[in-house]
């Protein structure tokens, strides 16, 4: 923020600055060459949504949806927000003659210009809204009727109902930054008829997601996920695994080696339901016992107290029963199944009958990875079936399963385990001297960089000492020197700045020289 004419990144987010940006770009193409050999294909999302496509898919009693949301309404309505301000200022001191005209004045003029950008099609035309309308349109009536003998005390009453309701008011559609991308692809899924394409449907997204979290190691207000889902007809545990693997390829390719791998079967609607009601049960066995978050999910969602960090409460959730022991028939054979995959795959894991998913579209598989080095909050990345997502949202019944993972704690991981260094990006650095050298300069520097080297080029004249200085900095393998007598013999002088040893190569051979060389520039 802004303090004494210095602008600052507000609190959550932050720059992502080179060389580290280089380690970014590193992971992202990691994905996209793993992913593309399992036949997935890039989808780009809008960074917002409709904010009822997350209200539905992720519950509105979710700390996500209730709490962390970026939530706003898109419209225009400068003039109208104006006049709202000027409505619940009034009525916050309607009971004097004077204020209570004013307040008749000011809302009579927003019930006006309300239905008219309503008619004009500048506003949504909502139920909620009409019923709005409706009671701002008596609560006029009231005011003007008001006189000396009605109570002081209906008449604040009712200017608090005009606050509240005028409150209600919704200007335009209600939109939200995503929190997440799973049902953004489910949404796309949906209003593309993607359910018509050829087998399953197999994508994968980058980007920034935004959460009004409170900002900690590895975790920020504007993050990052690299994520995949694949949606079709089939829920095949082989499906699941494949997954799982492709995932554990793309994180050995980043160079993330050390890491765990659990599973977990939540069941599905016809026995995570009765499950559900035993582990409430016993959870109220045990309600005193448990801190304030775990005694209201409960009541709201009781598969939630299995994730507790909170010490005190370890012992008792241990003593819960398991959902692995209160599985139907077809989710034993499905998480039955599922290990054999893996294992035909040669996937070490660990089962984890905490791993749970509390939404009511979430069944069967899910799964997690963990690194070292990320504090007690070590997840990487998260995913699991979804079986009743697409439907949810208004889509043809489909199955599905995905993951995301977080990349800024990625990268975090990778630098905890000394992986994350970037290579230095420059490959050749022009030093060139008098001004007969310059064309020269300007000439190699456009040849090796349509040869695909990363090549820096001063425009100013420099000393040699200086010039090689620079380029020494810079991390560049090799300096290209340019002065008179290459000019005239249309050479260059290339100097390997690792050992100084150099060499005349002649300008057309230039390019051949330093491709034969490649691998020191690695």
């Amino acid at each position: 923020m802004a303090q004494q004419g210095k602008f600052q990144a507000i609190k959550g987010v932050r720059d992502i600055l080179p060389p580290e940006s280089a380690l970014w770009n590193r992971v992202e193409q990691a994905a996209r060459d793993v992913f593309a050999t399992y036949g997935f294909a890039e989808i780009r999302l809008p960074a917002f949504e409709a904010t009822q496509v997350f209200e539905r898919s992720l519950g509105l009693n979710t700390d996500v949806v209730s709490k962390e949301m970026y939530t706003f309404e898109d419209h225009d309505l400068q003039f109208l927000e104006w006049l709202r301000a000027e409505v619940v200022a009034r009525a916050r001191t309607a009971a004097s003659e004077k204020d209570k005209g004013a307040l008749i004045a000011r809302l009579n003029t927003f019930l006006i210009q309300t239905r008219e950008q309503i008619k004009n099609g500048m506003m949504p035309q909502t139920a909620p809204n009409a019923i709005a309308l409706t009671r701002l349109e008596c609560d006029l009536n009231f005011f003007a009727a008001v006189s000396d003998r009605t109570p002081r005390e209906e008449i604040e009453s009712m200017a608090q109902n005009v606050r509240d309701t005028v409150e209600d008011i919704q200007f335009g559609v209600s939109v939200t930054l995503r929190p997440e991308a799973t049902a953004s692809v489910a949404r796309a899924y949906i209003e593309h008829g993607m359910h018509t394409l050829p087998g399953d449907v197999k994508l994968y997204y980058m980007g920034p997601m935004f959460r009004r979290e409170r900002p900690q190691k590895g975790r920020y207000r504007q993050f990052y996920q690299i994520g995949a889902e694949v949606l079709g007809q089939s829920d095949n545990p082989g499906i699941d695994a494949e997954v799982i693997e492709m995932l554990l390829a793309f994180l050995d390719l980043s160079g993330l080696t050390e890491r765990k791998v659990y599973v977990n079967s939540i069941g599905c609607r016809e026995c995570r339901p009765k499950y559900v009601e035993l582990l409430r049960g016993e959870l109220q066995k045990v309600k005193d016992q448990l801190g304030a978050d775990s005694q209201r999910r409960i009541d709201t969602n009781p598969l939630r107290v299995l994730d507790s960090k909170l010490p005190e409460e370890q012992p008792l959730i241990e003593t819960l029963p398991r959902i692995a022991e209160h599985l139907c028939e077809d989710c034993r054979k499905h998480y039955a199944a599922l290990k054999e995959q893996l294992k035909l795959r040669g996937i070490v894991y660990e089962e984890n009958w905490r791993l749970v998913r509390g939404l009511d579209y979430y069944m069967r598989t899910t799964f997690e990875i963990t690194a070292p080095g990320l504090g007690s909050q070590n997840a990487v990345c998260g995913g699991g079936r979804y079986d009743g997502l697409v439907e949810l949202l208004g889509g043809p019944p489909t199955k599905g399963i995905g993951f995301a993972l977080g990349t800024d704690r990625l990268i975090l991981a990778l630098q905890e385990a000394g992986k994350g260094e970037a290579k230095p990006q420059l490959d050749v650095y022009v030093a060139w001297l008098g001004a007969a050298a310059y064309p020269m300069a300007v000439r190699v520097a456009r040849t090796l960089r349509g040869a695909g080297f990363a090549v820096e080029l001063p425009h100013e004249e420099m000393k040699f000492k200086k010039s090689l200085g620079l380029a020494d900095r810079l991390g560049a393998r090799y300096a290209v020197i340019l002065g008179d007598d290459e000019v005239a013999a249309s050479t260059c002088t290339v100097k390997r700045l690792a050992d100084a040893h150099q060499e005349k190569i002649a300008e057309a051979a230039l390019v051949e020289h330093l491709r034969r060389h490649s691998s020191e520039l690695l």
